[in-house]
């Protein structure tokens, strides 16, 4: 065979041997056996050749021509056999697929945002267990027995009580983060301040602004000498990082079984610096916690004298800081998994 017949052969072979594919493989026929590829060209050079050499010439590039054939259907049937790429139609030469970047949800990154501030400001976080006891979720927090939400349809008991009524040992899921707080008082002797974030459930009906599992931040510090003022100063710190250094801030007498006095805490819409908008419906204010100073029945239910210690305690939900931060007017987006909706965040 000619040297060019066999420098071309040779190096068909080591471009067919490197198809991976079919298209790659059609491509190299096109580039030797195609109306103007390499056969095509050697072809052309027979004319010009003596009588002699054009049978010699063109014998080998009809050999050169078959050996390439050859080594195409070969090709091609090895990479048609079952279980290959190709024949399973896997493109190896296309972009892969960039896999989603994870991020935390917008309720975790406010949750984490809330106890970053406060463990700035010397709390620590405490958490409990979401199935609780009767007795830390409603009697250590002075709740009576005969309170509306101990009823069965207001919470979610584990174990029911019997005929004789609520009993301290029956189980539930808890319906706020403030058991939590007795535990703490129980496990941290005081001086002691710590926040307690996690999950919380009521068999409330899921509409816009409900729903049946949401999230908490509570917090307590107790100390020998804790004033109201200290409360004060705390919440207005904590207003001002998460909501920016011109908010404003107002407290409304309240009533909570656990706290005496007791207070709702307002900030001044930052929607509208408090002219009134549709976001605090025209009042130029937006409710975000309850807070107050522990009452005396916690402490003695924790195991504390209450006239030796004092204390202050605050509240406030997850989710409703949340949709006030990123103008969400629906609760229920946050749990729909909709990934449109949480990849803004």
């Amino acid at each position: 065979m000619s040297d060019d017949c066999s420098r071309l052969l040779g190096e068909a072979k080591e471009d067919i041997g490197r198809a991976c594919d079919r298209p790659s493989l059609e491509a190299l026929r096109v580039k030797y056996l195609g109306r103007k590829g390499a056969i095509a060209g050697l072809m052309a050079r027979i004319p010009g050749l003596a009588a002699q050499e054009r049978r010699t010439f063109g014998a080998d590039v009809n050999a050169c021509k078959q050996q390439i054939e050859g080594l195409l259907a070969q090709r091609q049937e090895a990479l048609e056999a079952p279980g290959t790429r190709a024949a399973d139609g896997l493109d190896i030469t296309l972009p892969g697929k960039r896999p989603l970047k994870g991020r935390l949800h917008p309720l975790t990154q406010v949750q984490e945002e809330i106890c970053s501030v406060f463990t700035r400001l010397g709390f620590k976080v405490f958490k409990g267990p979401e199935v609780e006891t009767e007795f830390n979720n409603f009697e250590a927090l002075n709740i009576p027995p005969d309170h509306p939400s101990r009823d069965a349809f207001d919470t979610f008991y584990v174990e029911q009580a019997g005929a004789t009524g609520h009993s301290a040992g029956n189980r539930l899921l808890r319906s706020h983060t403030s058991p939590a707080q007795i535990r703490a008082l129980k496990t941290c002797p005081p001086p002691m301040a710590v926040v307690v974030p996690g999950r919380v459930f009521r068999p409330d009906a899921a509409d816009a602004s409900h729903s049946f599992m949401f999230h908490q931040v509570e917090g307590i510090a107790v100390d020998k000498d804790i004033r109201f003022s200290d409360l004060k100063g705390l919440l207005i710190a904590f207003a001002r990082e998460m909501f920016g250094a011109k908010t404003r801030m107002r407290f409304r007498p309240s009533f909570f079984p656990f706290t005496e006095p007791s207070a709702e805490v307002d900030i001044s819409c930052f929607a509208c610096s408090g002219s009134g908008c549709s976001v605090c419906k025209k009042s130029g204010w937006l409710e975000i916690l309850g807070c107050g100073m522990v009452h005396p029945h916690v402490f003695k239910a924790a195991g504390l004298k209450p006239g030796e210690w004092r204390g202050f305690a605050f509240g406030m939900g997850v989710e409703r800081i949340a949709m006030l931060k990123f103008g969400i007017h629906d609760i229920r987006m946050f749990f729909e998994n909709d990934i449109r909706f949480l990849e803004q965040f």
